[in-house]
């Protein structure tokens, strides 16, 4: 079941028309989720509340290296792609292989993308925030969970062997 919320770009474009056509606001975010923890679970949820309908789009493998370095990801993008799909609040997953969603967001045009208090409006990628803009979707920065971080996991789990 949860696999079939994973979608291809185009089908991610037909689900978005159809919202749109419901008149269905659909909220958008992105990120590698190595290794899912309560702070990325609150924060989905978090965000699916502000919506309609919630896509999570998962950075690939390549871009999750680039990001984050040559010894992640610790998950490959498939896995995280169907646990994030598993997750209720989660509507659709899809993945993407670009270091920057700026494409992604003009194909299907949010009405809503949030990101994580690590972030501010100011920090976002310009292109990306552009890209935004562009397509008139509202930004809104959600609060962290205070000591829940895939480095910190990682650190931890490395500091105690």
């Amino acid at each position: 079941m949860s696999r079939e919320k994973i979608l291809s770009v185009a089908d991610l474009v037909h689900q978005r028309a159809a919202l749109a056509a419901q008149g269905r606001r659909l909220v958008f975010t992105n990120g590698c989720f190595d290794l899912l923890h309560v702070g990325h679970v609150r924060y989905l949820q978090a965000a699916r509340a502000l919506g309609d309908a919630l896509v999570v789009a998962v950075n690939g493998d390549a871009s999750v290296r680039a990001l984050k370095g040559p010894t992640r990801p610790v998950n490959a993008e498939q896995d995280r792609a169907e646990v994030l799909a598993a997750l209720g609040c989660v509507d659709f997953v899809v993945r993407f292989g670009a270091e920057r969603v700026t494409e992604l967001v003009r194909a299907i045009r949010p009405d809503l993308y949030a990101k994580g208090g690590d972030y501010t409006v100011a920090s976002l990628d310009p292109g990306e925030r552009a890209a935004l803009e562009e397509v008139g979707a509202e930004i809104r920065i959600l609060p962290l969970v205070p000591g829940k971080s895939t480095t910190g996991t990682l650190e931890r789990m490395r500091a105690e062997g």
